[in-house]
């Protein structure tokens, strides 16, 4: 017997394809299976209305947003291009693949991958993930894509993810934020349809999505306490910050079947929906923004629609 997908209130449905053409294309596309040609006339309204055309608008004449790569958070060039590709604006845009190319272009650190210019000298490892994640989606094609991967793939820790200090003396064990940013970089860059090392990038990522199912996605894996309540507190944009709605998102757009270790994580998620069917923003990381999408506590269309394509995905009543 097919399996049966769970169905979406109307009411709801409704309330989110009254928002903007970045939330419209995804609901199209996710929850209504909508064809070819409708999906790409709702994609291009985000270019031309609402938030994907209020990023644009803040990009600077010569290509970067914010004052440079970085800085500040999160209005720099490197968040900005992040949103740009979260929220779902055309691959093909130009202005985005110009200045994702000025990312790609940048020197590599002492240890390799891509060096911001600030610091020590060495590439951050959860900011490379991150590079990967916009870089393959705006320029598939590009050669550097590969100088990313060869980082990656040398870094993982023996438990099977990454951490940003990995070369801190006595750092031995993961970070589920920088795991999560290098596994969404990963899978973006195997979507280019490159060969490249192909079978190791696999391997890695199931390791790595071990590592997060040995932790529930949100409990120490020596004592089964919250690791930080604030993984359990649904924001958007996520940023580089980790949380179970995040995790549970990528997995399932990774494919990765159900497992009994994410129970408690999709348990609490579907205890934050609303009576209204929606869900909140619950977290506002801190720092200088371009604009709000949406603002906390009030219900949040991108939280309701990540929620719901998890729960529909694994199974579970909406």
């Amino acid at each position: 017997m097919a399996k049966k997908i769970p169905t979406v209130p109307g009411e709801t449905l409704k309330w989110l394809m009254k928002g903007d053409a970045a939330i419209r294309y995804q609901v199209e596309r996710d929850i209504l299976h909508a064809g070819k040609k409708e999906l790409a006339k709702t994609r291009r309204n985000i270019a031309s209305t609402g938030w994907g055309a209020r990023f644009l608008k803040k990009q600077n004449k010569d290509g970067h947003w914010g004052r440079t790569f970085y800085q500040p958070k999160w209005t720099s060039t490197h968040y900005t291009l992040l949103d740009l590709k979260t929220i779902g604006l055309s691959p093909d845009n130009p202005r985005a693949r110009r200045t994702t190319g000025m990312v790609l272009e940048q020197p590599l650190g002492k240890n390799g991958g891509i060096f911001y210019s600030f610091g020590s000298g060495l590439a951050d490892v959860c900011v490379n993930g991150m590079i990967l994640n916009f870089g393959s989606y705006f320029l598939p094609k590009s050669p550097a894509l590969k100088n990313l991967v060869d980082f990656l793939l040398s870094v993982p820790l023996a438990d099977g993810g990454w951490n940003c200090r990995y070369l801190n003396n006595g750092t031995s064990h993961s970070s589920l934020h920088t795991t999560l940013s290098v596994l969404e970089g990963l899978l973006e860059f195997r979507r280019t349809g490159s060969r490249y090392r192909v079978e190791e990038i696999k391997r890695a990522e199931r390791k790595a999505v071990e590592f997060l199912l040995i932790h529930h996605l949100y409990q120490s894996h020596r004592t089964g306490q919250v690791i930080d309540p604030r993984m359990l507190r649904l924001s958007f944009p996520c940023r580089w910050r980790y949380d179970i709605l995040r995790a549970l998102d990528y997995m399932r757009d990774a494919d990765v079947p159900y497992d009994a270790r994410m129970e408690d994580a999709l348990r609490i998620i579907k205890g934050k929906q609303r009576k209204d069917g929606t869900w909140s923003l619950q977290e506002k990381h801190k720092g200088e923004v371009h604009f709000d999408m949406e603002i906390p506590p009030k219900p949040s269309r991108w939280n309701t629609l990540r929620a719901i394509r998890v729960l529909r995905y694994y199974d579970k009543v909406i």
